[in-house]
């Protein structure tokens, strides 16, 4: 059975047939934002989560103006496909991508199993940077319907609608109130939300080769956890950036009309003054 949604995947060969594809652009985004440098895809550019998609001042994306200047800059019009892939299963990649599509780009796609199997299967990485002729990006108003905010979140416990943590068992239970190594994304309690049904991210990839679980095994997985096609989703995890890889799954592989990603997550939830938690 294939993907509900399978144009946004293209595989590593696709990748390596539109190398010089003026209409392609692939950017790579990385949890390590150092790997670019250490080697990439021939004519990729970054896109780093932290410094290029984040608001300078507030806890918040860029500005749609922003944002315009960061296509622009990438060589990226309104009517290119932009290819994503990155390290840790796409994270960061979908990450990226839910950015993109947050800003009104249609035409986007990830590379299935990301560096990883790029690298398994022994394909070239190069140390050129590439540049572009600047363009004249125009973004579309935010769209709202694949982001929640914390308003969201209430308003989903209280019509008892599924909530998707998508982070560790240890995280989710309480256990944990930070990831190891990511002190910054600490919060002060730990737990997870009301109703919300643990599914670690990592369940809908292959450990292997980083590459998407089948249709048939993505649907045993979220449908038997009751996380139905036909209702409202919302995914989190501590910042949003495993939960767009689990919205990205819902939306475009199993075809899941109401998806929304929580970018505030756990470092907004757990740090919320009288938000309930559960352990």
């Amino acid at each position: 059975m294939s993907y509900a949604r399978p144009e946004y995947l293209v595989d590593t060969e696709w990748v390596a047939k539109n190398l010089n594809n003026p209409d392609v652009r692939i950017i790579e985004s990385d949890e390590d934002p150092l790997l670019y440098a250490t080697g990439h895809i021939e004519g990729a550019v970054q896109v780093d989560w932290f410094s290029t998609l984040q608001h300078p001042l507030r806890r918040d994306f860029l500005t749609k103006e922003k944002f315009e200047e960061v296509a622009s800059n990438l060589g990226i019009t309104n009517d290119t496909t932009v290819v994503f892939y990155g390290d840790k299963s796409n994270w960061f990649a979908a990450y990226a991508l839910w950015l993109f599509q947050y800003y009104g780009h249609q035409n986007v796609k990830i590379m299935n199993g990301g560096r990883l199997k790029w690298e398994q299967e022994k394909r070239p990485f190069v140390k050129d940077v590439p540049s572009y002729p600047k363009t004249t990006y125009k973004a579309k108003e935010a769209d709202k319907s694949i982001r929640a905010f914390r308003d969201d979140i209430f308003k989903q416990i209280d019509a008892k609608k599924p909530l998707v943590d998508v982070r560790s068992p240890k995280e989710y239970s309480g256990e944990l109130t930070h990831m190891p190594n990511y002190p910054q994304e600490g919060a002060t309690r730990g737990g997870h939300i009301p109703t919300a049904v643990s599914i670690p991210w990592a369940q809908a990839v292959n450990e292997a080769d980083s590459t998407f679980k089948t249709k048939d095994e993505l649907v045993a997985l979220y449908e038997g956890k009751n996380i139905k096609p036909d209702g409202e989703v919302i995914a989190y995890c501590r910042i949003g950036e495993r939960s767009s890889l689990t919205w990205f799954v819902l939306k475009y592989l199993l075809g899941y009309e109401k998806v929304k990603n929580y970018d505030g997550s756990w470092t907004e939830w757990g740090n919320l003054v009288d938000a309930p938690i559960e352990k």
